[in-house]
């Protein structure tokens, strides 16, 4: 029997009921609407109504208003899936109203938060979430801080106690001048980790083996350095970055350096599925509009590296057609 579905032919075995036919298709029928041979097809009688060879039918549910390029496009970490490809930081905003309208202007989806002891001299002191909730966001806590792996996975046990996250992101730093990472502190922490349940996006140098032995391990996503975390010195490592992205298969994000807008595109343009940043945001001379400009760039440079980008050329190769010149 063939059915065409939204314009494309499908074909099944026996004729079926709507209700049968939307399980098939693995769809919810209480989120949708359906057109049969340009009739609409009551809910109440999703389950009477037959649909038989040459049937058309439209399938149609709610979307947010307005329109969206690429709106379908989207990357998933240990089985979520975030359509905004921009992580962002919560540090180093004047203060927490600030962050949140950053926040919101960046359009992420997921935030990093810092585990720190809460304040017991004032204890009534604003907090983060009384400003930016996770309920709206996914929060991802971090290791911030951490020069060792034990330091690392109690900071992550207390943060699953506190809100119940598992999605984390682990960083153990090698010293306070470069804040690159240690990778043998690091390798160490995520098998702590993983063993212990946690589902674990990690930081590391931009080393393609390094990346590799990680995915091996369980590592959710990998997050090679662009340049020193805070440094703004953009993507200073684009082989190494690209090479990465083409050795693993779980989503690999640009962590740490990007300065400005033009180096968000950049490490999308090299096929990255995201990048987090928080100074470049927060430390700009308007962090709203700044967090507005990396949301854009890093739509722009997913569109680039989908659209594919001309081929590099010695010479000049003229755009207009030399046929018919006067």
């Amino acid at each position: 029997m063939k059915l065409v579905i939204n314009g494309e032919e499908r074909d099944f075995t026996q004729p079926m009921s709507v209700e049968a036919l939307l399980g098939q298709l693995g769809i919810d029928p209480r989120k949708v609407a359906v057109e049969r041979n340009l009739e609409i097809v009551p809910k109440s009688a999703y389950g009477a109504v037959e649909v038989g060879e040459g049937d058309r039918l439209e399938i149609v549910h709610f979307i947010g208003g307005g329109s969206s390029v690429e709106s379908a496009d989207f990357f998933t970490v240990a089985g979520r899936k975030f359509r905004s490809r921009l992580l962002v930081g919560t540090g180093k905003y004047k203060d927490f109203e600030e962050t949140a309208r950053a926040i919101e202007a960046s359009g992420a989806e997921i935030v990093t938060v810092a585990v720190r002891r809460v304040n017991l001299t004032d204890p009534s002191q604003p907090m983060l979430m009384d400003y930016v909730s996770p309920e709206t966001y996914t929060f991802l806590p971090n290791t911030a801080g951490c020069y060792t792996a034990d330091e690392a996975v109690r900071t992550l046990r207390l943060a699953r106690e506190a809100g119940g996250w598992n999605l984390v992101k682990l960083e153990v730093l090698g010293d306070q001048k470069t804040l690159y990472p240690n990778m043998p502190e690091t390798l160490a922490a995520a098998e702590a980790l993983i063993k212990d349940g946690f589902e674990v996006m990690v930081y590391c140098s931009d080393d393609p083996i390094q990346a590799k032995r990680l995915e091996d391990m369980g590592c959710v996503a990998i997050m090679p350095l662009g340049s020193l975390i805070g440094s703004g010195l953009g993507i200073l490592n684009p082989v190494t970055i690209r090479l990465i992205k083409e050795t693993v298969s779980v989503p690999v994000l640009v962590d740490a350096g990007v300065g400005t807008a033009s180096d968000a595109a950049e490490a999308m343009e090299l096929g990255c599925d995201g990048v987090l940043m928080n100074t470049a945001i927060a430390q700009a001379g308007d962090p709203v509009r700044m967090a507005t400009a990396m949301r854009m760039a890093v739509e722009a440079g997913r569109l680039a590296y989908l659209s594919g980008r001309m081929p590099r050329k010695t010479y000049a190769d003229p755009s207009s057609p030399l046929a018919g010149m006067i």
